[in-house]
């Protein structure tokens, strides 16, 4: 059941949100009036001598046709507060609930984690954590249709793997560079709308997009499989992962003024919305170009260390 607990925190928050939203639905009648307008003049008439439960089936048609225009929303940091976060007085307080948490308890030992524990010991922790999501990462890949782009992948976690145990990235100095997935990046690929903004409780930001691939994403880590029979060791994962997640943002937190909820909203958004865009805009792949390039920058390199006289030399 624990490993679970991301397709129902995700299924909490989204019923949760309806609710908060139908509660809306019912007292918002300028926004009633404003989606109506657009539909055809017979859809609004109301026949005198109608039934009740004609005048039912109406209405119910009215509340499908805002939540459509509501739902179908493809959530950007550009759009109106009202078109791409129309939950946001639930998702304020949840925010307030996830901000208390993360006062009281996770930056606290974020804090005691990056003074602590040498930096070395970090890294190599977040390397092996990342290196464990290669796979994943070449499945979304191939779904995407980018075959040279998961050989890649593949190749990253065969290398690293063998060689360190994936403690280590000796995979990048061959040219086989990092990138990040996850399911609701994929359905964004094939053009699925993001929906609105949703903050998840101890999850944070995302979307009904992003919060129905958090659920598949949580079923691919070899964590849940390996750490199956392993409570202690499965929580102690959890928690150092959460912690190791929070400390790496640490030197950045101070960037953020004013309007914290509304400035993390936005940066989510856009950074959401530009890797999707990076992947569609990217050309054929060549397995080996960037290997290649990386390679002739390295010996130009050494070619000028070895060449360029030193300050101590002149």
């Amino acid at each position: 059941m624990r490993h679970s607990s991301y397709l129902y925190a995700g299924l909490i928050s989204l019923a949760s949100s309806s609710l908060v939203y139908a509660e809306n639905l019912a007292t918002d009648e300028p926004a009633h009036a404003e989606v109506l307008a657009d539909l055809p003049p017979h859809s609004t008439e109301v026949d005198v001598d109608s039934t009740e439960s004609s005048s039912e089936t109406a209405e119910y048609k009215k509340t499908l046709v805002v939540w459509k225009e509501k739902l179908n929303v493809n959530a950007s940091a550009s759009q109106a507060d009202e078109q791409k976060d129309p939950f946001q007085p639930w998702n304020r307080k949840v925010f307030q609930f996830n901000d208390a948490i993360d006062r009281s308890v996770v930056r606290p030992l974020a804090v005691q984690y990056t003074e602590k524990v040498p930096e070395d010991v970090r890294d190599s922790y977040s390397q092996f954590r990342d290196n464990l999501g290669e796979p994943w990462n070449m499945v979304n890949q191939l779904i995407q249709g980018r075959p040279a782009r998961a050989a890649k992948s593949l190749g990253r976690f065969t290398i690293n793997t063998l060689t360190t145990l994936g403690l280590a990235d000796p995979a990048r100095r061959l040219g086989l560079s990092s990138e990040k997935e996850r399911f609701g990046m994929t359905l964004g690929y094939y053009g699925v709308p993001s929906g609105p903004y949703l903050v998840l409780p101890v999850f944070g930001p995302s979307t009904i997009r992003d919060g129905l691939g958090m659920a598949v994403d949580s079923q691919a880590r070899p964590q849940k499989y390996l750490l199956d029979d392993q409570d202690g060791l499965y929580w102690g994962d959890q928690l150092w992962r959460g912690i190791d997640a929070r400390s790496q943002l640490l030197e950045i937190e101070g960037v953020l003024t004013g309007d914290k909820y509304a400035q993390i909203r936005d940066i989510y958004l856009q950074r959401t919305s530009y890797a999707i865009a990076e992947k569609k805009g990217l050309e054929a792949e060549n397995l080996f170009m960037d290997f290649d390039d990386e390679f002739e920058d390295d010996i130009e390199e050494e070619s000028f260390n070895e060449t360029e006289p030193s300050f101590q030399d002149r």
